[in-house]
């Protein structure tokens, strides 16, 4: 039976560590917590691969802000994978819309594309998104192997039914990954709700930007 893995969202050094440290499945590594996540700088992505025996992704968003980028940023995105790709990350994360809140097949595919053979999350530009039908058959199509989303709500917990809607409408075609404000005071919540999954988490717990080992610990747990 497929049990349910940790995903845990690492802005910096210290965090990738106390992930691998206390029983994470993977880390997510960014930068820029206060931005929702960008682009992890290159020394750092160095040292983290050097370090890590577990997976690691990694994100590849130029800026805060919506999720629509011009050619330029586009370009900045494509070079990012291919340095990235060399260092020997395991994954990335990313997802560009158009200006109308709908998934940007083509700028999506194409970089869907250049990363292979590695998988790609969506991330959670699709809580942003006007359609959750239509835009989760084109993330399938764009050959993503996963959505991390909070079910488009503040948060997990407030989100859960359409969590719950997502996996369904899912099926065994793309994995749900429920990300934002998870914490191990509400993932039995969703466990009760959702089936077996990844569950994506920073484990901060105070005003820093790295996680809490007990945290990530409490949260791993419960899986």
């Amino acid at each position: 039976m497929k049990k349910s893995q940790l995903e845990i969202a690492c802005f910096n050094y210290e965090s990738a560590l106390i992930a691998q440290d206390n029983g994470a499945d993977r880390i997510e590594l960014c930068e820029n917590m206060k931005l929702g996540g960008t682009t992890p700088n290159y020394v750092l992505t160095v040292k983290v691969r050097e370090k890590l025996s577990i997976k690691m992704h990694v994100i590849i968003r130029p800026r805060g802000g919506d999720f629509f980028y011009t050619d330029e940023e586009i370009a900045e995105m494509k070079q990012d994978i291919k340095q990235f790709k060399k260092l020997g990350v395991d994954g990335f994360v990313f997802g560009i819309l158009n200006e109308d809140g709908t998934i940007n097949k083509k700028k999506n595919l194409e970089l869907v594309n250049l990363a292979r053979p590695l998988p790609c999350n969506f991330h959670r530009a699709f809580d942003v998104v006007e359609n959750i039908e239509q835009s989760l058959e084109d993330i399938i199509d764009c050959g993503f192997k996963t959505i991390l989303t909070s079910g488009q709500e503040i948060n997990v917990e407030e989100g859960i039914f359409n969590l719950e809607k997502i996996q369904k409408l899912s099926g065994d075609r793309i994995e749900i990954m429920p990300g934002g404000g998870l914490r191990s005071s509400n993932i039995k919540l969703l466990q009760d709700k959702l089936e077996p999954t990844f569950y994506h988490s920073s484990a901060i717990t105070d005003d820093t930007e790295t996680a809490n080992p007990e945290e990530v610990k409490e949260i791993r747990n419960f899986l």
